[in-house]
């Protein structure tokens, strides 16, 4: 038996300066917010390491890679860190630099995974202050235990810095995101001032949604308008008009730690549904939207929703006739487009599905009755008339009261419904409409009294 020993191949030894030969050598730098004095240090961190690197002789200078505003607890969103990384593993980089462990990372899991994969493919880093090199045979344990105590630096700040908002929270003390909030800016004392150009958009959307429009047709309506978003963009977004329908703050009041950082390393943002307390400040500063406007918009979000069924506002009935027998909603049909016998209908969208569905009404007889049981009631109940005035007056400040009491009652005189503003008077005092299997019409109107109507059904 022939034993033959293979001599073990030499490891690189930890690297010091003196023992550098020619090599590529990056640096990385990173601060953590976009504030003046951080980008100061950014550019002081950058110009150093450009100078240091290229006043060795046997360096080449691989260039400078930095994040700025982004924190260290995770490589997500991280490009340059990340982009520096790929270039080390792709052979473009021997040796990387930085100023601290610190910036390099805060996550002792990350710094430890990316040291590992940086010395398996030959590529060592050098921490400045902590004068630490990964190559050394101690250089592991030193970082294991160095970004530890990182991690927990920053998981201290992280507590002071969500203890200071909850004790302002509990003050009553608050901000927005005033970049990208639409109707307000930043006020001297941090308070928020009403942008009046802003604010006109954002009545101009209540106002759209009470007239019986959809998110996503406002949507389109502002873009045809040319009217820029909060985020100064052409485009909107149905999310954003939703958040402008429902943020409390338009009223002027605030409620305060609606979401809250659930882990400080993964930066999780959750909704909170009672594990922390929440703070609610009303008239804490100067509204854009009444009160009685506000709280109409939602209840008719409610009352869309509660259909459970895909709200329309093709016509100025849709969404509002519903079915008795399966709950849909009816929509406005043609019955003999192309020739003379031509008639508008409307019918359960559900019509040709199983299930029992309430019968066919003519458009005609249903604008005659929506007419008809709307004069009757204004005209017996003068109280739901100056009603009806009051919340179009609050849609359209422009048009006193007085002058919606008399255009309510002109409109009323009218056999038919003519223009925008008949619609949206229409919209606001009818509710709803729902058609019995019998054929009768229901017509519920805004103060909550019914009246009923027997109707014909066409086939």
């Amino acid at each position: 038996m022939n034993i033959r020993r293979i001599e073990p191949v030499p490891k690189l030894p930890c690297l010091s300066e003196k023992q550098i030969t020619c090599r590529s050598v990056a640096a990385y730098a990173r601060v953590s917010t976009d504030s003046t004095e951080q980008e100061t240090s950014l550019e002081a961190q950058k110009d150093f390491f450009e100078t240091f690197i290229k006043a060795h002789e046997n360096w080449t200078f691989a260039g400078i890679y930095y994040d700025s505003g982004i924190s260290g607890l995770s490589r997500r969103n991280r490009d340059g860190f990340n982009r520096m990384i790929e270039d080390a593993l792709a052979g473009k980089i021997d040796l990387i630099i930085t100023k601290s462990l610190s910036r390099f990372a805060r996550n002792t899991v990350d710094t430890l995974t990316v040291i590992r994969k940086l010395k398996a493919a030959g590529v060592e880093v050098f921490f400045q202050k902590e004068n630490i090199y990964t190559m050394d045979s101690k250089g592991e344990f030193l970082l294991t235990l160095m970004s530890s105590i990182a991690q927990e630096e920053s998981r201290s700040i992280s507590e002071n810095v969500t203890w200071g908002q909850r004790k302002r929270f509990s003050d009553g003390r608050y901000s927005v995101p005033y970049k990208r909030f639409m109707g307000y800016d930043q006020g001297g004392t941090n308070q928020l001032v009403v942008n009046e150009e802003q604010a006109k958009v954002v009545r101009l959307i209540y106002r759209l949604y009470l007239g019986g429009l959809t998110e996503q047709k406002i949507c389109k309506f502002l873009e045809s308008q040319e009217i820029p978003s909060p985020s100064g963009g052409i485009n909107w977004h149905k999310n954003v008009i939703c958040n402008i329908l429902k943020n409390e703050k338009y009223k002027g009041d605030a409620l305060l730690q609606k979401c809250y950082t659930a882990d400080f390393l993964s930066k999780a943002i959750r909704k909170n549904q009672g594990e922390l307390p929440q703070y609610y400040v009303e008239k804490g500063h100067s509204p854009i939207v009444s009160d009685a406007v506000f709280d109409l918009v939602q209840k008719e979000h409610i009352r869309r929703n509660g259909f459970h069924k895909q709200y329309s506002c093709q016509s100025v009935l849709s969404s509002k006739i519903i079915c008795s027998g399966c709950g849909g909603f009816y929509g406005r049909k043609i019955a003999h487009s192309n020739d003379q016998y031509r008639k508008l209908f409307w019918r359960c969208n559900g019509f040709y599905h199983q299930g029992s569905h309430s019968p066919c009404v003519d458009d005609t007889v249903v604008q005659q009755a929506c007419q008809t049981a709307v004069y009757e009631l204004l005209q017996k109940y003068d109280a739901v008339t100056k009603t009806c005035a009051l919340l179009l007056h609050k849609m359209h400040p422009d048009i006193s009261t007085k002058k919606w009491l008399s255009l309510i009652r002109e409109r009323l005189d009218n056999a038919r419904m003519r223009g925008y503003s008949d619609q949206n008077t229409w919209r606001t005092i009818i509710d709803h409409i729902t058609v019995s299997l019998d054929g009768k019409l229901s017509l519920q109107i805004m103060d909550g009294e019914q009246i009923y109507y027997y109707i014909c059904s066409v086939n």
